[in-house]
């Protein structure tokens, strides 16, 4: 079985060590296991959202794709395409909008961020909020339901929008009455880096403390002998925990290799020669993907045409298939094709028990099972994952017996006896 695997950058700036490190090598070292489907894209509708500048737009984006593709990133292998040039997206966005709690989204950590800097600063709660920083978490479910997407790696602060993209996935399906989405799982991988930067914070842009990828040879060596480090003088020995200049060398390092630098701390190397020995480190492995990435940006055009045909070739195959169903499925449809008016046979054979999952105020999941007349069968208890509830369901729907529904994960409403009727009448239904 093929497990799709959707990974996604935005376009807000140039890339740097931290996010080639921690997104771009990673992603494209898994882009080469057997059995996955990979979709790699460029989030230029997302950059949107914090940056109104088209020339910086434009230029972070054609950077960004230069830099896939130079890090070894092979289009013809993967799906590699650009946001904004799949409109379908943009289409599937307001679908799940019109599902989409306003409730969930109000917990959504950017946009309570900034309610909770509009309150210490004394402003009203929704000052310089905009409706795209709202709505961030509907474009980016859109991003993974189009392609149903199996697995979406990210950081942990993300994990919340993968569970909200689940949220609207599942409300979209149980609307509906069919299972157009699948519904992604997160993909932590907690052996990826997170580079400290030049001052020894997170390496990143807000903190104007990055390394940029791909700088000239002797720009990187003036960043690399910038980098903070304490006053021990040659022949002091030297703490690697807490060194950024140990982590970033450690991240471009084999494993003997970083052995090698931690004893050369223990013994006291100069913090100038460890400064060289990283610089030469990290040139070592940067200097074949810099030639690449020039050789790239000198001619953009041809990196037009690679995003270009990801794009249609997905539109074709997977975008457009999806979209006209939907509309179909959403009663967007073409007037002269009207259905027969159901019969009474029809609507009685539709009737039917069913399991509903929600996510309720107290952020946990639930399920309730109700008969065909909307009766409460089964109310569930919390789940702290809508997996851990998708399990029991699927216990629940085999069950025969009354001692196979004694558990403490659910209340029975009515006795057990109609419970199994039901369950009887939605399995031969489903058979």
């Amino acid at each position: 079985m093929t497990t799709r695997v959707l990974t996604g950058i935005t376009t807000s700036g140039t890339p740097h060590l931290g996010n080639y490190v921690g997104a771009v090598r990673p992603a494209v070292a898994a882009s080469r296991n057997p059995g996955v489907e990979s979709f790699y894209f460029l989030a230029d509708l997302h950059s949107l959202i914090k940056a109104q500048d088209p020339a910086r737009t434009q230029r972070s984006t054609l950077e960004i794709a230069a830099t896939w593709l130079a890090a070894g990133l092979e289009p013809d292998k993967v799906w590699f395409y650009r946001q904004s040039d799949i409109p379908e997206i943009t289409e599937l966005t307001w679908f799940l909008t019109c599902v989409a709690s306003k409730g969930i989204l109000n917990r959504a950590h950017a946009y309570k961020a900034a309610v909770d800097k509009n309150r210490a600063d004394g402003e009203d709660d929704d000052a310089a909020v905009t409706a795209g920083l709202f709505m961030y978490p509907v474009l980016m479910a859109a991003d993974i339901l189009i392609f149903n997407a199996n697995q979406v790696p990210v950081g942990r602060d993300q994990i919340q929008h993968i569970e909200m993209a689940r949220d609207f996935g599942q409300r979209f399906n149980h609307v509906y009455g069919k299972e157009y989405f699948a519904l992604p799982e997160v993909l932590i991988d907690d052996n990826v880096a997170t580079l400290p930067g030049l001052d020894g914070r997170k390496m990143s842009k807000s903190y104007n403390n990055t390394i940029p990828l791909f700088v000239p040879r002797e720009e990187l060596k003036k960043l690399v002998f910038s980098i903070l480090t304490d006053s021990r003088g040659p022949g002091e020995a030297k703490d690697t925990e807490g060194s950024a200049l140990f982590q970033l060398y450690q991240a471009f390092a084999s494993a003997e290799e970083t052995a090698a630098f931690a004893q050369a701390f223990a013994d006291g190397i100069g913090w100038g020669d460890a400064k060289q020995k990283l610089f030469e480190r990290i040139d070592a492995e940067i200097t074949p993907l810099r030639e690449r990435y020039l050789a790239l940006m000198a001619r953009p055009e041809e990196i037009e045409a690679i995003l270009r045909d990801g794009a249609q070739r997905l539109r074709m195959k997977y975008a457009i298939p999806l979209l006209t169903e939907l509309r179909h499925a959403v009663g967007l449809r073409n007037l002269a094709e009207q259905p027969a008016a159901p019969t009474k046979a029809a609507t009685a054979k539709a009737a039917l028990p069913q399991f509903k999952q929600y996510r309720d105020k107290d952020a946990r999941f639930y399920f309730k099972f109700t008969d065909a007349d909307g009766q409460l069968l089964i109310q569930s208890n919390g789940f702290d994952a809508p997996k851990d509830a998708g399990q029991i369901i699927a216990v629940l729907k085999q069950a025969e017996r009354a001692d196979q529904l004694e558990t403490t994960e659910i209340v029975l409403q009515v006795p057990v006896a109609e419970v199994l009727a039901a369950l009887k009448q939605l399995r031969d239904a489903e058979a």
